[in-house]
């Protein structure tokens, strides 16, 4: 690399930052402007979305991990022996902890996110709270097609046990339900004939509970939707202004799921680089879709993806579901 190079040229030809800039820009470009959820996750939206689990609104982690906890011990004695462990968006980590606790020696835990800082750390706390788990952390996109070299792993570990994916708190309701088959499509491949997936799923029940949740009064979710547009301005040469932005979020009935947008308050231009947007009061950025299921929804989902679902598991008001299913 010639030494004249500038770090401001640097960032440029970074590969991901460039796929963040494009996705950006043709996001924010569109007459119905939006920016895709999976970009929150930089390490401080990750700590964001913590915070956010923690406030008494927000039912769907505590509600899920109260279910993980009661039948951890069931879903390690369908998994058996030796598992290899895939988890998609792994976060933090926490809830996989209650599955590791009551599963007999995994074989390897492969954790996967989009955030390098966030992954890094979690990996480091795993390492210390189960110092016998081979633990393979990777940063990527999991909405895509997994490497290549992961497939090839997984594939020609003959000796292991059951291959088994982990995909909780109610992440795939952020993918339309075409993107949502496809996403399941894409786990079914790479878990192989009788693989196991257990994967979180929010129900759908009444307009104010689902709101509050999305609403808190804390304004934490309200902070993690405007950390987009920090992040913009951090990685991208953005000067947006935040006060110039309101969070939103609303129940859409007629498409069943929840929706996050950031409103303009004022007519303003932002520029991105080389790049001048316009925005007019009351214009929205669309940055977040929640789907939620029935059971008889999400079962007709999984099985068109080639699962069978093999257990549904829900709490005493039926506010989540965490679903067993096997690749046929």
């Amino acid at each position: 690399m010639p030494s004249n190079f500038t770090e401001l040229e640097l960032k440029r030809i970074n590969p991901e930052l460039l796929h963040f800039q494009s996705e950006v820009l043709r996001g924010l470009e569109k007459p119905a402007k939006s920016l895709s959820a999976k970009f929150f996750y930089d390490a401080k939206g990750s700590e964001l979305f913590d915070e956010i689990c923690r406030q008494p609104e927000y039912y769907p982690t505590r509600t899920e991990l109260s279910i993980l906890k009661e039948r951890a011990r069931e879903i390690a004695e369908k998994v058996g022996e030796n598992a290899v462990i895939v988890e998609y968006g792994s976060g933090s980590g926490e809830k996989i902890k209650p599955i590791l606790d009551a599963l007999k020696t995994p074989s390897i835990y492969i954790e996967i996110d989009i955030s390098k800082k966030y992954l890094a750390t979690a990996t480091e706390r795993l390492h210390h709270e189960y110092p016998r788990l081979k633990i393979l952390p990777i940063q990527v996109d999991f909405t895509q097609e997994l490497a290549l070299p992961l497939l090839q792993f997984l594939k020609r570990s003959g000796k292991i046990g059951k291959k088994f994916g982990f995909f909780p708190g109610s992440t795939l309701g952020n993918f339309d339900p075409a993107s949502a088959s496809h996403f399941l499509k894409n786990v079914a491949s790479t878990l192989g004939k009788g693989g196991a997936f257990v994967v979180g799923v929010d129900t759908k029940k009444d307009r104010a509970i689902l709101e509050a949740a999305y609403n808190d009064q804390a304004g934490v979710t309200a902070e993690f939707n405007l950390n987009l547009l920090r992040r913009i301005n951090e990685e991208l040469e953005g000067n947006f202004v935040l006060s110039r932005f309101k969070h939103e979020a609303l129940y859409n009935a007629s498409q069943g799921r929840m929706e996050m947008h950031l409103m303009s308050l004022i007519n303003h231009w932002v520029t991105i680089g080389k790049h001048k947007i316009s925005f007019q009061q009351g214009e929205r950025i669309h940055t977040e879709n929640s789907y939620k299921y029935s059971p008889e929804e999400f079962r007709s989902l999984a099985m068109g993806a080639g699962f069978d679902v093999e257990a549904i598991w829900t709490d005493s008001r039926e506010y989540f579901g965490v679903y067993y299913l096997v690749v046929r």
